[in-house]
């Protein structure tokens, strides 16, 4: 008679998995998942930058206080680091742009490069060519603010002894629309500008030339009349947005979108939902986190890398927004790989009697280091193996409600920098929440959570082992 674990595991490989390999390979995920995938240089320059600039100046600045000698010693190559912050963070959502409309123009068949420039220019369309910026000049004399007016400079007003204005600033686009606030309407406007110029590609409203004319002309005569009306497109929803409400579609998708996605992803069952999956998933062979990319990559790392330009922005980390970001998984919840099997390794290896098993962690301990455990997952194999299913489905949840316990109660910051993944355990946590050191103490006590939660099950391993021996001796004891 099949157990229930039997039914269960007949269900998930027959009706569940199909459906996640169908929306694993579907091409607008695959392609966002590729897009943040592909920019992965320009956020992890910016991170970089951030991150030595946290020990060149923020932490010497804590500890010695502003203007200290080493500080002043390191400017230039502080200033170095900002350039590099202004040419990466700042922009990434117009690099995400093209990234997005090239890998969906590739899924297509079409151009990449020609649909990449479609799409960075229509999200350049929607937005404000003249920002306003609120300013506020304290202790200002009457004077001053007569010659202001004579100036012609207008929306002046005085209270307290300070004036406030507003000034417009023409020709300029605002950081908050190319930077990680404006990765959403990238995102959707780059979708949808994408498609509109595929499907005219696609039903041949083209220009077509002879033959003999050198390819690389083709391709752009034939980009022509698709690119004008994507970008088109995007205009018009601009200025419909800007007529009927008052705000570009930033301003709107920023407000009802992209906040409230953001704030539900750092909720806590929300999180622990997401680690459950990406474990299920890989339980059946499916790279879990792949599967998950849309929502991983798509929700969570613009998470990131807001938290990252508010802390650019203020040096306070009691200001980051999101407690869970991108990072938080790889810090606190993959030590090892999915699964924390880094955890699993040293329990193999102190207490398991199973040759096989001892070979196997020995072999897959130097990658484990760094976050590498395929070796594991389908060396045990873990994959498809009922006697790991709970501690692998337990244990990057209960390590993430840890984390998420100590970062909503204030004692650990929120991860805002990037980090290479093949970072090691502590390591990771300490660079990703810029050098605090109670945030690599928690990665190491999940660690040892991660060691209690595996240990029962390789000491059943082993017992399992032990009665596997028992009846092949009985069977073949000579009568």
């Amino acid at each position: 008679m099949a157990s229930p674990m039997d039914g269960f595991m007949h269900w998930m490989e027959t009706k569940f998995m199909p459906i996640a390999q169908k929306i694993g390979n579907q091409r607008h995920l695959v392609a966002i998942r590729d897009g943040f995938i592909s920019i992965m240089p320009v956020t992890m320059a910016g991170s970089v930058a951030v991150l030595l600039n946290v020990f060149f100046r923020d932490l010497p600045n804590t500890w010695w206080g502003a203007g200290n000698a080493f500080t002043t010693a390191c400017t230039q190559l502080i200033n170095v680091n900002v350039n590099v912050y202004n040419g990466t963070i700042s922009i990434l959502a117009l690099c995400f742009a093209f990234a997005l409309g090239y890998h969906l123009c590739k899924a297509y068949d079409v151009s990449p490069i020609s649909g990449g420039a479609v799409s960075l220019a229509a999200v350049v369309a929607t937005m404000n060519f003249a920002p306003e910026f609120a300013l506020s000049l304290p202790d200002v004399s009457p004077d001053a603010v007569k010659a202001l007016e004579a100036a012609g400079v207008t929306g002046l007003s005085v209270a307290d002894g300070a004036v406030s204005m507003s000034v417009t600033a023409p020709s300029m686009i605002s950081t908050a629309l190319t930077s990680a606030t404006g990765l959403f309407t990238a995102l959707i406007f780059g979708l949808v500008c994408s498609m509109i110029y595929i499907k005219l590609i696609q039903a041949k409203l083209t220009i077509k030339l002879p033959d003999s004319v050198p390819p690389a002309v083709n391709s752009a005569f034939v980009a022509m009349i698709p690119g004008v009306v994507a970008i088109f497109a995007s205009g018009a929803i601009t200025q419909i947005c800007v007529v009927a409400t008052g705000a570009y579609p930033n301003d709107l998708i920023s407000e009802f979108i992209q906040r409230p996605l953001l704030g539900m992803s750092s909720g806590f069952f929300t999180v622990l939902l997401v680690e459950f999956l990406a474990q299920l998933f890989w339980f059946f062979g499916i790279h879990g986190m792949n599967v998950l990319a849309p929502i991983t990559e798509g929700i969570y790392t613009p998470a990131l890398l807001e938290n990252l330009s508010v802390w650019e922005a203020t040096h306070d980390l009691s200001q980051l927004p999101y407690m869970w970001t991108r990072g938080s998984f790889d810090a606190y919840t993959m030590m090892g790989g999915s699964g924390l099997t880094l955890g699993l390794i040293i329990a193999i290896l102190f207490f398991s009697k199973r040759e096989d098993s001892k070979t196997i962690a020995k072999l897959a301990a130097p990658m484990g280091v760094f976050n590498i455990n395929e070796p594991i997952i389908f060396g045990m194999p873990i994959v498809l193996n009922p006697l790991y299913f709970i501690p692998w489905l337990l244990v990057p949840v209960v390590t993430a409600a840890i984390a998420l316990g100590f970062t909503y109660a204030g004692i650990i910051p929120p991860v805002y920098i990037q980090v290479p993944w093949i970072m090691p355990v502590g390591l990771y946590a300490f660079f990703a929440t810029g050098g605090n050191i109670m945030a690599a103490l928690v990665a190491l006590l999940n660690l040892g959570v991660s060691f209690i939660i595996w240990l029962p099950f390789v000491i059943l391993a082993n017992k399992e082992q032990e009665k596997a021996e028992a009846a092949e001796a009985k069977y073949n004891r000579p009568w």
